[in-house]
């Protein structure tokens, strides 16, 4: 029988009308896909805290919901970072504060750093699980676009990106000192070339909200410099100051 007269044939007809049937109804009732890009309200995303075996794990930062079931030992119930599923808790991916308020997505306050971390966190969920939709709220409207709330902070945080690098290329023009500590004889830095001082890191206020200082070395030439200080109980020229 030639190959056009088979498939001229009335069964095959048949036969291609019910596969064709069968697998438009199988497609019909199969559940749509899980959390596609779907809005998820809080209250739908506490649903995902683990506590339902049936359920997936999912977790937000930033407004971004990630299914995490593939670490349920972690993110499941009685995990140690259980306090992150079903919710999103942006800010204590810095703060620390897992309890009461400080599981929130709030980033009010925050160093321009800390904000960098945040986003730097929310990398780290999109390389290693799976995105399945937005958080409507704070960082996405009901529309899922994000809010003015959402490129405030990532803005925020290129500026502390920016700032952090600024001040790396600034801070290599003038070496760190060397340092160890120990419990038994404390802490010490020295230099190599130069000796220790104290300077401020003018940056910092920016970054991180604080001033802070660091030990960099200075040669004997550069010494009369304004805002160079010397550690406590450290003879000016010694290489080696104890902290």
């Amino acid at each position: 029988m030639s190959l056009r007269r088979i498939l001229l044939s009335p069964f095959v007809g048949v036969s291609l009308i019910v596969v064709l049937l069968a697998l438009y109804f199988r497609s019909s009732f199969k559940s749509p896909p899980q959390h596609n890009q779907r809005l998820f309200s809080a209250e739908e995303l506490a649903l995902y805290n683990g506590t339902d075996e049936t359920l997936p794990i999912l977790l937000g930062i930033l407004g971004s919901v990630y299914d995490v079931t593939k670490g349920k030992s972690h993110y499941g119930s009685g995990g140690g970072y259980n306090h992150f599923a079903g919710r999103d808790a942006s800010r204590a991916f810095v703060s620390g504060n897992f309890t009461g308020d400080g599981l929130t997505d709030s980033l009010h306050g925050l160093s321009s750093s800390e904000v960098k971390s945040i986003v730097d966190w929310r990398g780290f969920y999109s390389r290693t699980y799976t995105p399945v939709g937005k958080l409507v709220g704070r960082y996405y409207d009901s529309q899922g676009n994000p809010t003015k709330h959402l490129k405030g902070a990532e803005a925020k945080a290129s500026r502390g990106a920016q700032l952090m690098e600024k001040q790396k290329i600034e801070e290599d023009k003038q070496k760190n000192c060397n340092s160890r500590w120990s419990q038994d004889e404390g802490g010490e830095v020295w230099c190599d070339v130069g000796v220790p001082r104290l300077v401020q890191r003018p940056l910092e206020i920016a970054i991180t909200g604080s001033m802070s200082k660091r030990c960099a070395c200075f040669e004997e030439d550069q010494l009369d410099q304004s805002g160079l200080e010397i550690y406590k109980d450290c003879e000016p020229l010694a290489k080696t100051c104890k902290v």
